[in-house]
């Protein structure tokens, strides 16, 4: 099943050895070949080590019959038919909430600023659609290449495979653009709640958009999945899997990078006219308030949408193939026993999972209700952390639970399901512990925070920004160290008898880990998605210019039998926005977090495929075998290009935007900007963003295809840094950026110090944190996990062919997608350049 190498294919690094020496007399170093020359003389000579026999891998996994296993007196097949209905009451629930929203009384001034930003996003989504479907177009020939004509599928199975990873991109797209439908609807609604004078509605309409788009998204992945397992044909659905998991982590990737790159062109646009021209927050006169709301949208709903399904599905994907590869058994039938019951289980602990955050949102908001329902004043971060907790404890009792009558017995062993449910517990504790420790660097009640504040009061935006790195790096240490922990204890679980099902027992514990921190998926990325509501709502309030409509008291009094205190609405709302901004930090570590702890599974496949089942080659994975190492290097030199690329993308973008704000933006004798200069702003960060995206992709593309057909465990080694690199460069750059963000909501809110040079200090320290927490952190999580599902068919590409053509066009192809690569990274800062004016 998996691929062959031959003991001799990667002697010892000997050649890699001759030809560093070689280079060394050439003159590499004093520039006579150049760096372009040394390069692909390198991977030339590497990508000549290779030389495997044959091939098979993932393309060729086959699942097990799962009605050959009963549970509960009924076989695993029609047990899991049964999910599919909980998988339709979670989108009846989304549905149900989604109508609920739209009926909720909304002032027309209010409604008609909403549907201006959604056709705005709408707008945008239509051509990252288009955009996509040109990304495809790249995934799509190397599926091709590899499924029809190296292993020589028929037309009928490679046409399968292409069709489910237009599916998996087509539901990332879907989620993504019922997410944008959802908060559009929710953010004029919650600015209306503001108008009451009362903090619980204003909490509670952000945090049913959420669940509504969190269950829908759940429910979504876990439906489409149940369907390649439940209705395509066991030889299909290896393939099938694969290719549906790298079609929605490109659909993932494009949302999250390009949406991020357009969020926070427009924010930092919008927000440094507050500076320039000394005006208001969403001014109504700045035609860039429009794009930062849609930006809102685009990157901190769309992104997040898609991000969390492609990361549900990803890890599921990494999980099942595991099991089928890494399951073994002497007796085939015994074999065969334990993957159904481990596939079952999996299936049915998420169908669990679905119904656990259901029943703890339902809960929660009975104890909500019991404490808020009717205070004049609210800590809004309090009902959203009891939620979060309420979700953790009830899934980890459900797993216990349902674990110990699924799986009472595996291979003879009574102790398996709860040592299998405590690996998986320590996930589902990870989702609840990481957002605390999130809290203590970025919310406004934290030291941290305060600490960025007073740093800017005596030390301008200079010490501010200083302060902030000082949080982020932190908050490295401590989330970090805390993955550590509970991963450990899943380690150290997996060795009290896993080991007698699979080979690699601690690896398949990380994926549990993994697993586990997406337990409470509908929760997550309701969290998530509270911010930005809360956000927009702040900018629909101002933008509705309602106050200033006559007659307002009295035509609310009539219509809507409200009393109205504007400026009581306004300084609720800007609380509750700091709620957001905090609940949208906690949920991008605990994304990042499963990417990293998943990848460590989808790796280890790569590595069962190249390795024979861990029987030969097993010596490459070593620090002593240098291409391993030297992959370990560069991984962390791809990550740092992308934090650059993707931030010069901004800064880029953000140039033209201010330049256009500027010279557009008119102050005197207009009580709102025009439409068509809003429109212009949002046509900027679009067309940035998709610059930004571009170059990104095929870089990430090309430099994967090279770095695989270099040498199969230098790739290994890659995929591994990237993960590291990636980890604690996202954590560190999404909470410094938090942490700036809240001290700008501190002097706003609590110090109430718009416009004084405290409040400059802040804003400028939030700009440098805007690219740092929504654009290149958060795009790190799908980065990752598509260049290591992207991978596993590059790598088994490269393999294949050299099996087939020997090393000679391996290498050269190499070369070619290196220099590729090379040339879009290259591009990505000369080309993105600020080059006078447009």
């Amino acid at each position: 099943m998996g691929l062959q190498v031959r003991q001799s294919a990667y002697g010892g690094g000997q050649l890699m050895l001759q030809v560093l020496q070689i280079l060394w007399r050439l003159g590499c170093r004093g520039g006579r070949v150049g760096a372009v020359g040394c390069t692909a003389i390198l991977l030339s000579a590497a990508g000549a080590q290779a030389a495997p026999e044959t091939a098979g891998g993932e393309a060729n996994l086959k699942l097990p019959d799962l009605s050959s296993v009963n549970f509960l007196g009924i076989n695993g097949h029609k047990l899991l038919l049964f999910g599919i209905l909980f998988c339709v009451f979670g989108l009846a629930f989304g549905l149900a909430i989604y109508t609920k929203l739209k009926n909720l009384p909304v002032h027309r001034a209010m409604r008609e600023i909403s549907e201006l930003i959604y056709e705005t996003c709408k707008t945008y989504l239509i051509t990252q659609g288009k955009f996509l479907l040109l990304l495809e177009a790249f995934i799509a020939v190397v599926i091709v290449l590899y499924f029809g004509v190296l292993l020589h599928y028929e037309a009928a199975r490679v046409i399968i495979i292409l069709a489910f990873s237009m599916v998996g991109i087509m539901g990332s797209f879907g989620v993504a653009w019922f997410g944008i439908r959802v908060n559009t609807f929710a953010n004029s609604r919650t600015a209306f709640a503001g108008l009451r004078g009362k903090p619980f509605p204003i909490y509670h309409i952000p945090l049913e958009a959420g669940m509504s788009i969190g269950m829908m998204l759940i429910s979504v992945e876990l439906l489409m999945m149940l369907f390649i397992l439940l209705f395509i044909p066991r030889d299909y659905a290896g393939p099938c899997f694969i290719g549906f998991a790298i079609g929605e982590s490109l659909g993932a990737a494009a949302l999250r990078i390009a949406g991020g790159i357009f969020t926070k062109i427009a924010d930092i646009g919008s927000d440094l006219m507050k500076i320039v021209f000394k005006i208001k927050e969403d001014d109504a006169r700045n035609p860039g308030v429009i794009a930062d709301c849609t930006g809102d949208n685009a990157g901190d709903s769309v992104g997040p949408s898609a991000d969390g399904f492609e990361t549900y599905g990803v890890t599921g994907v990494a999980l099942i193939t595991f099991i089928l590869l890494g399951v073994k058994n002497a007796d085939p039938l015994v074999q065969s026993t334990i993957q159904v019951q481990l596939l079952v289980w999996i299936f049915v602990m998420r169908i669990a999972m679905l119904v656990a955050s259901a029943g703890a949102y339902f809960l929660n908001d009975i104890i909500s209700r019991a404490r808020f329902g009717s205070v004049d004043k609210m800590n809004f971060e309090a009902p959203l952390t009891s939620l979060v907790w309420i979700t953790s404890l009830v899934s980890i009792a459900m797993t216990y639970a349902i674990s110990s009558v699924i799986v009472p017995v595996l291979n003879g062993d009574t102790s398996l399901w709860w040592k299998l449910s405590t690996i998986i517990s320590c996930g589902t504790l990870a989702g609840a512990i990481i957002p605390e420790l999130v809290k203590v660097f970025t919310s406004t009640e934290s030291r941290h925070v305060k600490e960025v504040v007073a740093s800017a009061e005596e030390g301008g935006a200079s010490l501010g920004i200083l302060s902030g790195f000082v949080a982020g790096n932190f908050s490295a240490y401590y989330i970090g160290l805390a993955m550590v922990l509970l991963m450990s204890i899943s380690y150290l679980v997996s060795l009290q008898g896993l080991g007698s099902l699979m080979i690699a027992a601690p690896v398949f514990a990380f994926g549990l880990v993994a697993f586990g921190f997406l337990g409470m998926g509908p929760v997550t990325i309701a969290v998530d998605s509270y911010g930005p509501v809360t956000d927009n709502a702040q900018s629909v309030y101002e933008l509705s210019l309602i106050e200033t409509i006559p007659n307002i008291n009295q035509e609310l009094k009539r219509d809507f039998n409200m009393d109205v205190n504007f400026e009581r609405a306004k300084e609720l709302l800007e609380e509750n926005d700091g709620a957001g901004n905090t609940f949208k930090a906690t949920a991008k570590p605990v994304l990042i977090g499963t990417a990293v702890v998943g990848a460590t599974t989808m790796i280890f496949s790569i590595i069962m495929a190249l390795t024979n089942g861990i029987t030969e080659n097993v010596d490459k994975l070593s620090l002593l075998h240098a291409p391993f190492f030297l992959g370990l290097v560069t991984g962390g030199a791809m990550i740092y290009w992308f934090t650059g690329a993707s931030t010069q993308a901004v800064t880029t973008g953000a140039y033209r935007a201010v330049e256009f704000i500027k010279a557009n933006i008119k102050l005197e004798g207009v009580e709102k900007a025009s439409v068509e200069d809003s429109k212009k702003v949002v046509a900027i960060c679009t067309k940035y963003a998709q610059k930004g995206m571009l170059n990104i992709f095929i870089a990430v593309f090309f430099g994967t295809l090279s770095f695989a057909f270099i040498e199969p465990f230098f790739f290994i080694g890659y995929l591994i840094s990237i993960a590291i690199f990636g980890l604690y460069q996202a954590i560190f750059m999404a909470n410094a950026g938090g942490a700036w963000d809240n001290a700008k909501k501190i002097v706003e809110v609590e110090m109430k110090q718009k416009g004084t040079p405290l409040h400059d200090a802040t804003v400028v320290g939030d700009t440098v944190g805007d690219p740092f927490k929504d654009t290149s952190s958060v795009a790190l999580n799908p980065v990752i996990k598509f260049t290591t599902l992207f991978g596993l068919l590059a790598v088994e590409l490269a393999v294949q062919l050299t099996a087939e053509t020997g090393g000679n066009l391996t290498h050269i192809l190499a070369t070619a997608f290196f220099l590729i690569s090379f040339f879009f990274v290259y591009r990505s800062f000369y080309g993105m350049r600020i080059k006078g004016s447009e």
